[in-house]
């Protein structure tokens, strides 16, 4: 059995920066508001939206050493990227280290960063709610995004990636292919 929210929350305040933990709560906020507005589990919204980043503040090296402790496979871009090992790492810490069991939670930390093809809406919550959250500094596109997530989940998903994109181009950031996978899968 999984540890509560609340037991949760604990052990993850005492392994994140302040700005990281605040990040994180502001994703579960969001992710209970998001799954109240689209009749998703608000309990299992609220537990992604806790652990997406519960690997976030790990060293790119113990990072790897723990994906091969748990047989995390990773692309060579995701090797080549080491941010990006957190997402994949977290689902597995979140099952390993905190009980976790529900596949769907799981598949929705996995894929918080890049997205993918064809989510679940669980999936589409964390996503959205990892970039819309309010604790985020305000940036050109926020209020859009938002606004966007809460009327259309489909049209946030496609608005965020698309904004994510534009985002990592500008600052010649390589972007994994299932970014763009996303952004594609829900263009209108």
């Amino acid at each position: 059995m999984h540890q509560t929210i609340r037991q949760i929350e604990e052990k993850l305040k005492g392994q994140m920066t302040y700005s990281r933990y605040r990040h994180t709560q502001g994703v579960m906020y969001t992710a209970s508001a998001l799954a109240m507005r689209y009749s998703c589990n608000i309990r299992k919204a609220m537990l992604a939206g806790l652990l997406h980043d519960c690997a976030k503040c790990i060293p790119a090296e113990e990072m790897l050493r723990l994906c091969e402790r748990y047989q995390v496979s990773l692309s060579s871009h995701e090797k080549a990227h080491p941010p990006l090992i957190h997402a994949k790492l977290g689902a597995a810490l979140a099952r390993e280290e905190y009980g976790v069991k529900e596949a769907e939670v799981l598949d929705a930390i996995t894929w918080h960063t890049t997205g993918r093809a064809n989510m679940s809406l669980l999936e589409k919550i964390i996503f959205v709610a990892d970039y819309i959250e309010p604790n985020r500094p305000a940036f050109e596109g926020i209020d859009l995004a938002r606004a966007a997530c809460f009327r259309d989940i489909d049209e946030g998903v496609w608005l965020v990636s698309g904004q994510s994109l534009r985002h990592l181009k500008q600052r010649g950031i390589s972007i994994d292919r299932k970014t763009e996978e996303t952004y594609e899968f829900y263009h209108r």
